[in-house]
């Protein structure tokens, strides 16, 4: 989203649109032919959409990615918006009201569910602190059953929000103005299990943008079905920086797993990724288009 967008009038757009034109020309369309496909107009403009997705995926880290058989056991499925902003509702006495007409909507690809996230600035006054409200109210709804291994380094020299993740949520909330929980289309990690936090940042779509250990603390408190055992896929946190040694050096990235039965809250490298032991996988969100 930081990167500038091509449009067809561009010197790139124009060359791209050209082999459009060129495959079109050579498909030798007759009026029933042509009628056929703007009949189907919607499924033409989706299969091209994710052809174009498909070839011009980076091949950036793709050394850092492996097959994982690691999901969801523990039976989480995302909960209706409703359901979410009460548990939000009697987690933060006094938050405001979410748009719950959005959920309406048809999900974006690639998405599993609507999920109700509050501005963090609702929660604290600085993202360090909302997230460690954030964590302290996972340890008490989870039964003390919590470790965070980062104990201290959560001010920002430590911790940060990415920019991509930041600008996302500023449009987010620009256009859910009036509302402290935003509506968001996400996936809780499946979608780029097996992958580096870095190869999962290279391939997320346009309208993509990883999750943040904010949000993801927000959507561990209103699905605690989601991690419940060492075999649930853990989850990292893609839309956050992390620097160990609070030297400027933001090559970490925080995640939530689970071992010896209670989630941890700590932080690795970013190429780090796992296949066969400790499955990760960074969520993400989606823009509305």
């Amino acid at each position: 989203m930081s990167k500038t967008l091509i449009t067809s009038r561009d010197p790139q757009g124009l060359r791209i649109t050209g082999l459009f034109e060129a495959v079109f020309n050579r498909a030798k369309f007759d009026d029933t032919r042509a009628q056929r496909l703007i009949e189907h107009e919607d499924e033409f403009q989706e299969g091209l959409k994710r052809l174009i997705e498909e070839l011009s995926v980076s091949n950036r880290f793709s050394d850092e990615e492996v097959k994982s058989s690691y999901g969801y056991p523990s039976g989480y499925k995302p909960k209706s918006i409703t359901q979410q902003t009460n548990i939000l509702y009697q987690l933060f006495p006094g938050i405001g009201y979410a748009d719950e007409k959005i959920a309406s909507q048809p999900l974006p690809q690639k998405a599993e569910g609507w999920f109700a996230i509050p501005r963090w600035g609702k929660i604290a006054p600085t993202y360090g602190e909302a997230i460690q409200k954030v964590l302290d109210l996972i340890r008490q709804t989870r039964n003390g059953k919590f470790c965070n291994y980062r104990k201290g380094q959560l001010g920002p020299k430590h911790l940060r929000q990415s920019a991509n993740t930041a600008i996302a949520f500023q449009r987010l909330g620009d256009e859910q103005r009036d509302h402290d929980i935003l509506v968001v289309p996400a996936q809780f990690g499946l979608r780029h299990r097996g992958r580096s936090v870095r190869r999962a940042r290279e391939v997320m779509n346009a309208s993509e943008f990883g999750l943040d250990a904010f949000a993801i603390g927000i959507m561990l408190l209103t699905h605690r079905e989601r991690l419940q055992h060492y075999d649930d896929l853990w989850i990292d946190c893609a839309g956050d920086e992390f620097a160990p040694d609070a030297d400027g050096d933001f090559s970490y990235a925080p995640y939530f797993g689970f071992r010896g039965g209670r989630i941890g809250f700590t932080a690795s490298w970013v190429g780090r990724y796992y296949g066969c032991y400790g499955g990760c996988g960074s969520a993400s969100a989606f823009l509305l288009q």
